[in-house]
């Protein structure tokens, strides 16, 4: 420590007594030898001291800077090895350590430029040059000398070198080179497993965020079912059951006046009772209704509303089918629309019809039952059926509008999306 402050305070003095002899030579040459030229020894001429003072104002930086390369450069290899440990000691490892070190090494060669090159996990990036407009890419012949950093085996950074034109390394400049390089490891190994940690650390919070980006979306996904599920079962397997119940409670009302018809109307429950445990079966495996895979949408259909309260006419051409998110949206809106027909309308009769128009397949369900105020029902939180459906069209791009007016029954259109957008 001691002899590297010796060392520190011999260089200023060198550039300090350096400087002084510069300005004395200025002055010497242009105010004395001047005043020789012009024929005036007897005292100085102002101009001339004006030009002298110019001179040393506009050379005197770039003097220093040679006066520092140069005390530096007559230094011997232990003083500028002395002076990177007691920089590093000092900086415990600081990020500035490469610039530190490129600095040095290219002031104590004196070479045109000098790199420090750190290995990451990516392969070797500049972590420090000098000077500062020193090139930021070059390798290969491009570099006169290039040295590897080592810390036992492991390759830690590379230390590169550009020589000045018609300047080569001396063997002492050499030995600077190759002692840095040599004592450099420990430092630069501190660089490089903060670096490794800080990308470590980069990729851990990557692979932080995506796994809340995936819980999330597992959750947003579990809700969507859930949410899927309740709407099967209240458009699907609650509507049979609505069915049965309006049909058991007509078939007490008629035994009395009519038994003959009661029997068959019970009869027929046994079907209705027994779709609706297929539903429901089902819906338990986490399917749709079998018909509706097997046989098409209008298949379903006709199957799903055989059992309701009031007769339903289905029309439409089987002869082609929608893409399946499509399809099983339809059929759950259309037996939205008919339970609510039956159960809320008083309706006699509905017509369900299903057609595709310029590439979009459109479903139409009409009754001719009272009627409602569509607004009043959705503003009163009554419509939960209406915004089912409305949910299941907005899954699957398409849109669903009720036409209704009191008094005058009711119409559901629901419009897929274009077929180049169908999911």
């Amino acid at each position: 420590m001691r002899v590297a402050a010796l060392n520190q305070r011999t260089g200023r003095a060198v550039v300090v007594v350096g400087l002084v002899l510069f300005v004395m030579a200025v002055y010497v040459v242009v105010v004395l030898g001047g005043g020789a030229l012009v024929g005036r020894t007897d005292s100085p001429s102002p101009a001339l001291s004006v030009l002298a003072t110019t001179v040393v104002a506009l050379a005197f930086a770039p003097v220093q800077r040679r006066l520092e390369r140069s005390s530096l450069r007559v230094a011997t290899p232990y003083d500028v090895m002395t002076r990177f440990a007691v920089e590093a000691g000092d900086t415990d490892g600081d990020e500035d350590m490469p610039g530190r070190m490129s600095r040095l090494l290219a002031q104590g060669t004196g070479a045109q430029w000098a790199q420090v090159w750190l290995q990451r996990s990516e392969g070797l990036a500049l972590a420090g040059r000098w000077p500062l407009d020193a090139p930021t890419a070059v390798s290969g012949p491009e570099v006169s000398r290039s040295l590897p950093v080592t810390y036992g085996d492991e390759v830690l950074a590379e230390l590169r070198v550009q020589e000045r034109p018609g300047v080569p390394l001396t063997a002492m400049e050499e030995r600077l080179f190759v002692g840095l390089a040599a004592q450099a490891g420990l430092v630069l190994r501190v660089l490089v497993l903060r670096s490794r940690l800080e990308d470590r650390h980069e990729e851990l919070q990557a692979r932080t965020e995506e796994l809340e980006g995936s819980r999330g979306r597992v959750i947003e996904a579990q809700d969507a079912e859930r949410s899927r599920l309740e709407r099967d079962i209240h458009d699907g397997a609650q509507q049979h059951l609505v069915a049965l119940a309006m049909n058991l409670r007509l078939a007490q009302v008629v035994a009395a006046r009519s038994p003959d018809r009661a029997t068959k109307v019970l009869a027929a429950q046994a079907d209705a009772a027994r779709s609706a445990i297929d539903t429901l079966s089902s819906l338990s495996r986490g399917i749709y209704p079998r018909r509706l895979g097997e046989e098409g949408l209008l298949a379903a259909l006709r199957s799903g509303v055989a059992a309701s309260a009031v007769p339903v006419a289905v029309e439409g051409d089987g002869s082609d089918r929608p893409p399946p998110a499509l399809e099983v949206a339809l059929y759950f809106c259309c037996m939205e629309a008919v339970q609510n027909a039956a159960k809320h309308s008083g309706a006699t009769r509905v017509l369900v019809g299903l057609r595709q128009n310029g590439g979009r397949w459109q479903l139409e369900v009409t009754d001719d039952g009272a009627g409602f105020d569509v607004r009043d029902a959705l503003a009163s939180g009554t419509g939960a059926g209406l915004m089912n459906m409305r949910d299941r069209l907005d899954a699957v791009g398409g849109t669903v509008a009720i036409d209704s007016t009191p008094g005058a029954g009711t119409t559901v259109r629901v419009l897929g999306p274009p077929a180049d957008r169908v999911g």
